[in-house]
């Protein structure tokens, strides 16, 4: 019974970050994260597969090893977070709400930057290639 909730919550979470990937204002990393932390628990294979997974695989590992985010993540995750307030005051979004966006913006994009970078960009996986975790 747990196994199958901690599957679904997997799926569920890998389908938001798969969105994530396309979507502007959905963000990818923290379902992604959740999906391994979910799999780790129900699906050996699945995790497998997101460790070892081209795109996913060194952000995760990067940030199972020293809570790291790379130059490039932080960069596109500010530059969306500029996005969707300028969206907002374009498309003319009530001054309170934008208010308010700014606010949540500015205390992620803090986190965020506050993360350190990894210590060595291309080298999430140990040598031999295998996965951590």
């Amino acid at each position: 019974m747990r196994k199958a909730l901690w599957l679904s919550v997997g799926i569920i979470a890998l389908a938001l970050g798969l969105a994530g990937a396309v979507l502007p204002l959905l963000p990818t990393t923290p379902f992604v994260l959740l999906a391994v932390f979910a799999f780790a628990r129900s699906s050996p294979r699945l995790h497998d597969w997101l460790m070892t997974h081209p795109s996913f695989g060194p952000t995760i590992i990067n940030w199972q090893r020293e809570g790291a985010i790379s130059r490039r993540a932080k960069l596109m995750a500010i530059a969306a977070m500029i996005a969707t307030l300028v969206i907002s005051w374009a498309l003319g979004v009530a001054p309170e709400i934008l208010i308010l966006q700014a606010i949540v913006l500015t205390a992620v994009a803090i986190f965020i930057l506050s993360r350190p970078t990894p210590s060595s960009q291309n080298d999430a996986t140990p040598r031999d290639g295998s996965p951590l975790g």
